[in-house]
């Protein structure tokens, strides 16, 4: 569903992404761990047309996002650190706003409440303006934004960054049924832990190149910690 063939970005004499070759397929999640700097945010800006990349192709869905920008966000989502919403409209019409500017289409407020819902926002916050919303709860509207855009990709820049341990489970809890639902995961994070719960795959980047890939269920929370300790070394 993702795909990076020979994907590449450099900044005049700087390389901020190697040739990168990658794979992810329907119910995949695949998250990168690597420091500030490491070509994780370069590698989703890439996906979603942000930047150009210098050399190499970014496809989903096996169509090509620099050549077909509007086809290939039509298949996927994006939900950075800060989640973006409009302060003083509630979740609800947030949702409502989002789902008709992404599908062109109003859905029934009667299905948009059953997203929410799905997305784990607590009962009677949808009525409630998101002013007065936690991260989590505003990340749950972000879910509940690419639920409704029925999002075959989504793309997540340190979504967990800042949430509490019970929200951080929620949103992991989240992003597994997404993926039970076939939908292709790329998640930037520096959470370790929340890596190895969440994610099918595992990359760990460094200086703009993928050092190592390891399957979750191959690897134990320690020996991950101790092998990105090493790739992290000098």
């Amino acid at each position: 569903m993702l795909e990076a063939r020979g994907l590449t970005k450099q900044y005049g004499s700087q390389i901020a992404l190697h040739p990168l070759d990658l794979t992810i397929a329907p119910g995949e999640v695949f998250c990168l761990l690597g420091a500030n700097g490491a070509g994780k945010t370069t590698t989703i800006n890439l996906f979603l047309d942000f930047i150009a990349p210098t050399a190499g192709t970014a496809l989903i869905g096996g169509v090509e996002v620099a050549s077909n920008p509007l086809a290939t966000k039509a298949q996927l989502a994006y939900i950075p650190e800060q989640v973006t919403l409009y302060r003083n409209l509630t979740g609800l019409e947030n949702l409502r706003f989002f789902a008709a500017l992404a599908t062109g289409e109003t859905l029934p407020d009667s299905r948009l409440l059953e997203i929410l819902k799905a997305a784990g926002l607590p009962d009677g916050a949808a009525g409630k303006r998101v002013g007065g919303y936690s991260k989590g709860m505003r990340q749950k509207v972000g879910i509940a934004i690419a639920m409704a855009k029925n999002a075959r990709a989504l793309l997540l820049d340190e979504p967990t960054s800042g949430l509490d341990p019970k929200a951080s489970n929620e949103f992991s809890a989240l992003l597994t049924r997404l993926s039970g639902e076939g939908v292709a995961i790329l998640m930037a994070t520096h959470d370790l832990f929340r890596a190895k719960e969440s994610g099918t795959r595992i990359g760990i980047m460094r200086e703009g190149r993928m050092r190592h890939q390891v399957a979750t269920r191959d690897i134990g929370h320690a020996d991950l910690e101790q092998l990105y300790l090493e790739q992290m070394r000098d």
